[in-house]
């Protein structure tokens, strides 16, 4: 299930999810606001960190995973409801990075 998934249908299957929650919905006490999203983005990245909070590996790589998958759903509902097309502005910024010098 999921195997060989592109952004766009990954997307797709989170706004299903979202919609299926009743989340968009005016009235919904989790208003999916580029704001709330950006939000939860950095709750759920602090729960990654939680993993390593006293080790340099986790000891619960399945949690991890759960955690990491809960930034990336994250990630692509809010490039979503921004208009951001996150493939390409991803593939901007590696080519970005390519001609930055990081030794500065």
């Amino acid at each position: 299930m999921g195997d060989g998934m592109d952004i766009a249908e990954l997307t797709q299957r989170m706004h299903d999810f979202v919609r299926a929650k009743g989340w968009y919905e005016p009235d919904s006490v989790h208003p999916q606001t580029p704001r709330n999203l950006a939000a939860s983005i950095c709750i759920e990245a602090a729960e990654i960190l939680e993993h390593f909070q006293w080790a340099e590996q986790p000891g619960d790589v399945d949690g991890l995973a759960g955690e990491l998958a809960d930034v990336a759903l994250y990630l692509l509902q809010l490039a979503s409801v921004t208009g951001i097309d996150l493939e390409r502005a991803i593939l901007r910024k590696l080519d970005q990075n390519y001609g930055r010098d990081w030794e500065k």
